[in-house]
Formats: structure tokens, C-alpha cells, sequence
């Protein structure tokens, strides 16, 4: 009855039932709501303090939202030292997201000059190393549950940067953040008691349709960017296709809900991909600002689903920027 093992696996038990019960994200978010409203009123004056406009917004924006992930990822998804396993690939996707971050800041800032070390004063690189120290002290401590861990972590952060420094070519905006979202919506998924998301076991109802709704958001997004209206499908034709992406889109929700696997989760957003793509290639034109909401959207959700809600009111004032549309009924059309 006392065994050490029982204890701890009656706690963990314990700890696992009463957070699959109350999912901690989404009563963040409720309680957050007032904030959210305030945003949506209110924002614009806010960040115009700060000298954000409609004309820097999106590149202020990605950047933001970049940092707070690489900060986030630091803070709250790292020490795997309990992790038995030690050739679990949870380290080394998340070295793969502080490489994409790092490259993807470093490129959008190459304006900025870094302090160099020689020629600068004794202050100047005490400060220097201490900041530098500061900064691979905390990204080692993100993995410590082999010896390479901590090296893995600190050289994928540092590759990243000096590529993003050196390279020619910069990530666009848009396409970083649905990179770097997705990939963190993935490994959370992947492995959620690592990322404050949910404890071992199954996940609730309210976590499973967060990750389905960033996933449709993303699937419409890339959609409506990257398809181009064609009016090419015979509508006779069209609408068979149609009834069938929609029962594959259905089939592969069922699934993930029953699985809450991985790569049910992707071959659904791919379902959603193509439900979207068929109805716009078969249309002559499209609403023009669908994409912009569909990734304000997918912002909001993804600070909610990581608890950072400054990310979800960036989206809020992001989808106030945007001119009105009838969004809802645009969608629907698509679906």
C-alpha cells in the first residue's frame, strides 16, 4: 500500500483525472474574456502608443508572436529529464522549433548590429557575457535528460541565428508563423503533459476541438493563399466531389477524435486542405480578405491554446485592422 511506486502513480493519476477535468487553458481564456473585449474596443489606441500601424502591423506582429513562442518554448516546455526514454524525439523537435524561430527572427533583424566583442570596453563585455551566458544557461536547461541534450538545444538556437544572419533568403511572415504555430500545435498535441495542455491519459472534448479548429483554421488559410479560382469543375461533377471531401473531412475528424493520433491529426488538416481547395478552385473569384481572418483566427487559437493571451489579442487587434466582411457566410460557402 505504501510502495513508493503505488504513491507516485496514485498522484499522478490523481493530478491526470482532475486536469482532463477542468482543462486549464480554456478557463484561462474564459476568465480572460473581459481582456479579450477590451482588445477588441480598444486595441488599436493601445499598440498606436507604440507606433504599430496597418503598415508595420504584420511584421511587428509575426515577430512578436515569434519571441513569445521562443520564450514560451524555453520556459514552459523544456527539463526532459523526466523523460525515461532517452531516444524520445520530443528533444529534438523542439530543438527543430528553436532553429525555425531563431532563423526566422534573425533574418527579420539583420538591420540591428550586434555588440561585438573586440574592440568594446571592460563593461561592455561583462554585459556581452553575462547576456550570453543568461541565454545558453536557459535553453540548456530546456533538455537536461541526457548529457547532449543541453547541446542540441544551444546549437540548434545558434544555428538558426547565424543562418538567419548570414543567409540571403528571409522567411516571409505569414509563412514563418504558420510554420512555427503548427509545428508547436503538433508537439503539443504529440506529447501535451510536456506543454501545460493536458496531464498523460486522453484528452477532453475541449482539447480535442481546440486542436481541430487551429487545424481548420491553418487548412483554410494555406487554402485560400496558395489555390487560385479556376471555374474549371463541371458543377454535376463538382458536387460528387464535393459530398466526397466532405465525408473524408468527416471520416478523419471521427478518427482523430478517436485516436488523438498525430498523423490523423495532419491527414485531417490535409482533408480540411482539400474540402477548402476543391470549393475555391471551383469558384470564379473569392472573398480577398478570408486568408487574413482565417490567420488572425489561427493566431487567437494558438495563444489560447499555449496560455500566452497577449498572442491572442495581437490577433483580436489584427482582425479589427481587417476591413468587414461577411466572413461567417464566406466560409461557409468553402465548405
Amino acid at each position: 500500500m505504501f510502495n513508493d511506486t503505488i504513491v507516485v502513480q496514485s498522484a499522478v493519476s490523481a493530478f491526470n483525472n482532475a486536469a482532463l477535468a477542468a482543462p486549464a487553458f480554456f478557463w484561462w481564456a474564459l476568465l480572460a474574456m473581459p481582456l479579450f473585449g477590451m482588445t477588441y474596443y480598444y486595441g488599436n489606441a493601445f499598440i498606436g502608443r507604440f507606433g504599430w500601424t496597418k503598415d508595420n502591423m504584420l511584421r511587428r506582429m509575426c515577430l512578436t508572436i515569434a519571441a513569445m513562442t521562443l520564450i514560451w518554448m524555453v520556459a514552459f516546455g523544456g527539463n526532459y529529464a523526466v523523460l525515461r526514454d532517452s531516444a524520445s524525439v520530443l528533444p529534438c523537435t523542439t530543438a527543430f522549433i528553436l532553429f525555425i524561430i531563431a532563423h526566422f527572427i534573425a533574418s527579420h533583424t539583420t538591420q540591428y548590429q550586434i555588440p561585438r566583442w573586440r574592440g568594446a570596453t571592460r563593461r561592455k563585455k561583462t554585459i556581452i557575457a553575462t547576456i550570453l551566458v543568461a541565454i545558453i544557461g536557459a535553453i540548456a536547461m530546456t533538455d537536461t535528460h541526457t548529457w547532449w541534450g543541453p547541446i542540441l538545444q544551444v546549437v540548434a538556437f545558434f544555428a538558426g541565428a547565424i543562418l538567419g544572419r548570414r543567409g540571403k533568403r528571409q522567411i516571409p511572415y505569414v509563412a514563418g508563423i504558420n510554420i512555427i504555430t503548427m509545428v508547436t500545435t503538433t508537439i503539443i498535441l504529440m506529447q501535451p503533459e510536456f506543454f501545460r495542455f493536458g496531464q498523460l491519459g486522453n484528452l477532453s472534448p475541449i482539447h480535442i476541438i481546440a486542436m481541430i479548429m487551429m487545424g481548420s483554421c491553418f487548412a483554410t488559410n494555406i487554402a485560400v493563399r496558395y489555390v487560385n479560382p479556376r471555374s474549371k469543375i463541371h458543377h454535376s461533377a463538382y458536387i460528387k466531389l464535393k459530398w466526397l471531401a466532405r465525408f473524408i473531412t468527416a471520416l478523419a475528424i471521427v478518427l482523430f477524435i478517436m485516436t488523438e493520433s498525430v498523423p490523423v491529426f495532419i491527414g485531417t488538416i490535409a482533408a480540411i486542405f482539400m474540402l477548402i481547395a476543391l470549393s475555391i478552385w471551383h469558384r470564379d473569384t473569392i472573398a480577398p480578405d478570408i486568408a487574413r481572418r482565417a490567420f488572425a483566427a489561427q493566431i487567437m487559437i494558438f495563444g489560447i491554446i499555449t496560455g500566452m493571451h497577449a498572442i491572442t489579442a495581437i490577433g483580436i487587434i489584427y482582425w479589427t485592422m481587417i476591413p468587414k466582411s461577411p466572413f461567417w457566410s464566406d466560409i461557409r460557402t468553402l465548405l
